[in-house]
């Protein structure tokens, strides 16, 4: 499945000029600097490895320019790895002692990175700590320590086909605001050649219906995945599907969402901003416009963000929060933001990311609303195994489905 993760496509390719910098690597798996010290703070100068799971190498060459960039003022050497297999690359770091000293953490592997200790909390010692977005630092919090920096996040939003919309008769004015709404336009929309909405049937995109019915599948630590709310949500999900008017990214004959939308399979998706790549790489005459999601008792969305980990055992930590404060600065959010699709983590940097992309608005507005899915051991696993009961739905009772889904869940988070 595409995208069930923060895996965003590149949209540009080539090198991120920062600051001074007078070069870049052409980006290889790995780059190292060395700069001259020009800080007496620089008391230690032992390399700074980054290992990073890169999507593409827009994405590469961008964090080895701005580790070269604060290489060059700070004295500290830097070498940036982009993994061909991350979680393997660092467990392997882990176990043999010598891990990178900085690497890109998921949400789902923190809590067990965290418990067995290969990474250490410092979340509270960022001089910019309080600039992150207060859901993304709950994202990497584990038992009330802010344990990493996340380095930027997406999030989901209602993505409409212009031609389409306008061939219905539809306007901006009828931008869906409710579900009622969304139920209207996507039977509006709907026609033999294509439905009015699609997602994929997975817990990531349909769990937006689950946040704006006021659900959650975790709530403060107890499996919550059979309530009221979320059956009022998977409900009006199968209603959807049942009348034609929204189908499954699968069912319609795609990989994921933005293939399906990309294709013409549907007039609307629920999707990542990340679909703007692949838009733009692989569907470029499709013209569409990214709105809000509706509001089904509350505004409702989900994100996806991973942070900077800092390896319990590097040997130059102090440097590298110095690095990560750097890497997670207004300028240079702005400009990971325009070299590779991301959105900035830090608040500071939301109206440079406004005004610099003004397409992505809807996206960036999730963030005062968006759920994280939960990242405790075990739960992963149970999710993926929901997921693969979700596309018989049209079929199926959806307080059966949910029912079957807490057992599950409350066995992982009790395990």
């Amino acid at each position: 499945m595409k995208m069930t993760q923060r895996t965003i496509s590149g949209v540009a390719a080539g090198c991120l000029m920062i600051a001074a910098l007078a070069g870049c690597s052409s980006g290889g798996n790995s780059s190292s600097t060395t700069g001259a010290p020009t800080s007496a703070a620089a008391t230690n100068t032992n390399k700074i490895s980054i290992l990073i799971g890169s999507s593409g190498q827009a994405e590469t060459d961008a964090v080895t320019a701005a580790a070269s960039a604060w290489s060059a003022t700070s004295g500290i050497p830097t070498e940036v790895i982009a993994a061909t297999d991350l979680n393997q690359e660092a467990a392997q770091g882990f176990a043999s002692g010598q891990p990178a000293d900085l690497l890109y953490v998921s949400t789902d592997n923190l809590a067990g990175w965290a418990a067995n200790g290969s990474l250490e909390a410092y979340g509270d010692k960022l001089t910019n700590k309080a600039d992150f977005y207060p859901a993304l630092k709950d994202a990497f919090t584990v038992n009330g320590q802010f344990y990493a920096a996340p380095k930027d996040f997406s999030t989901l939003a209602l993505v409409i086909n212009d031609d389409m919309w306008s061939a219905a008769g539809l306007t901006a004015a009828d931008y869906p605001k409710t579900w009622a709404d969304l139920e209207t336009v996507a039977g509006k929309l709907t026609t033999t050649d294509h439905v009015g909405l699609a997602f994929g049937a997975e817990l990531q995109r349909v769990g937006v219906f689950l946040a704006q019915a006021g659900g959650g599948i975790v709530t403060a630590g107890k499996a919550t995945a059979n309530s009221g709310a979320n059956v009022d949500a998977l409900t009006y999900v199968k209603k959807l599907i049942t009348e034609g008017y929204a189908g499954f990214a699968s069912d319609l004959g795609a990989g994921w969402g933005g293939e399906a939308f990309g294709k013409g399979m549907a007039a609307m998706v629920i999707e990542g901003n990340w679909i703007t790549g692949a838009m733009q790489n692989d569907y470029a005459s499709v013209h569409y416009t990214a709105v809000e999601l509706p509001a089904g008792k509350q505004k409702g969305t989900l994100q996806y963000t991973n942070a900077w980990g800092l390896s319990a055992d590097g040997d130059n930590k102090d440097n590298a929060i110095k690095l990560v404060e750097y890497l997670t600065s207004t300028a240079q959010q702005t400009a990971f933001a325009k070299a590779f699709g991301v959105m900035p983590s830090v608040k500071s940097a939301g109206d440079a990311y406004k005004t610099d992309s003004p397409a992505m608005a809807a996206f960036l507005a999730g963030a005062d609303y968006a759920q994280n899915l939960p990242s405790m051991p075990g739960v992963a696993a149970t999710i993926t195994d929901f997921n693969s009961t979700l596309g018989t739905l049209k079929a199926a009772d959806p307080k059966a489905l949910l029912d079957t889904f807490q057992t599950n869940l409350q066995a992982a988070i009790s395990a």
